[in-house]
């Protein structure tokens, strides 16, 4: 089975790319050039990341989350190919989530990156699919997965370093997905042509703390975690300090940093019917193990 895959130097694609080479043949989309799908599958990775610096050109969202998006899936319509695989994101619908985020939440992203996100899933979604095609969009959570330098590869060098976790009154949920998970889900999307088109959550099975973050991450240095308990009126007054001098926290860090962000993978598993390969700890323990090295 053949796969056309575009963003095939980023994190997943490359992920992608080594866990399927034996069993598929990957086509990798050349950046700038026209898309010639021959393949069964198309894989679109390709996107440009939510910029949590907010120093990128907001033009470039659109042009490369929404327009390019068009332009392969205007491809994928007129050519062969039967399965069609987007990755989009759950910051499509919020950036900020109250209770459990699912499928039918009414989208109201906030940033050009989900905005544009949002975009290219709405153009998908008008177009009439032929019925021997099957389309998916998936909207994961957090990625992660050895050596991966995200968020939680930043908080992992914190932790690692003894630096006391200061934030440990405040109690939240957070969803995060293995790149095994994403995958894994991927694969069976791909082989398994009951699964009806359509949008899916891509989230590992339970939420964890980020308190039990950074347990995890002293576990697997075989280290104590150092969690202070100190009281919440206090962190945010330090917090509004920092709005006004530099400090390592502010206002904007804080609830980052302690905001709930809970994704239901119910319907998505629904159809699977299968259990994912890693739980949510087995994920993470697994990134942070990668870190060492």
């Amino acid at each position: 089975m053949s796969i056309y895959l575009t963003g095939a130097s980023g994190f997943v694609g490359e992920n992608l790319i080594t866990n399927f080479n034996k069993d598929f043949d990957i086509k990798k989309h050349i950046r700038g050039s026209e898309f010639l799908i021959k393949q069964k599958i198309v894989i679109h990775l390709a996107g440009k990341a939510h910029d949590l610096k907010n120093i990128s050109n907001t033009d470039e969202y659109y042009e490369v989350n929404t327009e390019l998006t068009k332009q392969i899936f205007d491809s994928f319509l007129i050519s062969d190919s039967s399965v069609f695989i987007m990755l989009s994101s759950v910051k499509a619908v919020a950036d900020n989530v109250v209770g459990i985020l699912k499928e039918d939440c009414e989208p109201n992203p906030k940033t050009h990156y989900g905005k544009s996100k949002l975009l290219a899933e709405s153009y998908i979604l008008s177009k009439k699919i032929p019925n021997n095609k099957r389309v998916y969009i998936l909207r994961p959570c957090m990625i992660h997965g050895p050596n991966n330098k995200g968020n939680l590869n930043l908080l992992y060098n914190l932790v690692s370093k003894r630096i006391p976790w200061i934030l440990g009154s405040f109690q939240n949920k957070r969803s995060y997905c293995s790149i095994d998970n994403l995958l894994f889900v991927i694969n069976k999307l791909i082989k398994n042509d009951t699964i009806p088109s359509g949008v899916y959550n891509v989230a590992d099975d339970k939420y964890l703390s980020t308190n039990e973050i950074i347990s995890l991450i002293s576990n697997s240095n075989n280290q104590k975690p150092i969690i202070l308990n100190i009281s919440p009126l206090i962190v945010k007054f330090i917090a509004k300090i920092g709005d006004i001098i530099p400090l390592p926290i502010n206002s904007e860090r804080l609830k980052k940093l302690t905001e709930s962000y809970m994704v239901n993978n119910g319907k998505l598993k629904k159809y699977i019917a299968k259990e994912l390969p890693l739980t949510s700890k087995q994920g993470v323990i697994k990134t942070f193990k990668s870190f060492k090295n």
